[in-house]
């Protein structure tokens, strides 16, 4: 029933494109460490850059779990599922970098991400994903479930911030500057955000 693919294009590019939302799991080197799995949605946010690298925006939360464990080994799955028609998953398997504000390549790299004003959401950083595995399988477990819209609530919320309030909440949160586990998550202040045509 699965398949194994060399490249991310065609159909498989389609399909995950046209998905509201997937999810990402990472995980410390440590056994005992704390398993990550986050989904992210957000029109516009995931971009395929070539036909083995992805992207997708990191916006303002409450944790940065995904963001320290691949600056300690690099190590990440995305995972897509067809809710509506025809059953699918689609895992890509990989390497994976936060690529943060102050960042040389962030200019280019922000270019992929036209249908999204990344502003009002709290930016903090680009995660560049490069496959090393891209394999579908059924999804014949998976349910049907209509996708309604996108939620407005995490625009309204982090809208209200500028990049020095949003230094301030995420220095007040356990868990931005370093992990569950204790490992360096995002680099505090943040560098200002850098502004379009700059």
């Amino acid at each position: 029933m699965g398949k194994t693919y060399e490249r991310i294009d065609g159909r498989l590019r389609a399909f995950i494109e046209a998905q509201p939302v997937f999810f990402t799991a990472t995980a410390p080197l440590a056994g005992d460490g704390t398993v990550n799995l986050s989904p992210k949605g957000l029109a516009g946010s995931f971009a395929v850059l070539d036909e083995r690298t992805v992207a997708y925006l990191d916006f303002a939360g409450s944790n940065a779990e995904t963001v320290a464990h691949l600056r300690e080994n690099g190590r990440i799955t995305l995972m897509w599922c067809a809710f509506q028609g025809p059953p699918n998953i689609v895992r890509v398997h990989g390497r994976g970098e936060p690529v943060f504000r102050d960042d040389a390549r962030w200019a280019e790299l922000i270019g992929h991400f036209g249908g999204i004003d990344p502003e009002p959401h709290g930016l903090r950083a680009i995660i560049v994903v490069r496959a090393e595995l891209v394999r579908d399988t059924c999804g014949y477990g998976v349910p049907f479930m209509s996708y309604d819209a996108e939620r407005d609530l995490h625009e309204r919320r982090f809208a209200r911030e500028n990049d020095a309030s949003l230094s301030t909440y995420f220095a007040g949160k356990e868990h931005i500057a370093s992990s569950i586990d204790g490992l360096p998550g995002l680099p505090l202040p943040l560098p200002p955000l850098p502004r379009t045509g700059q």
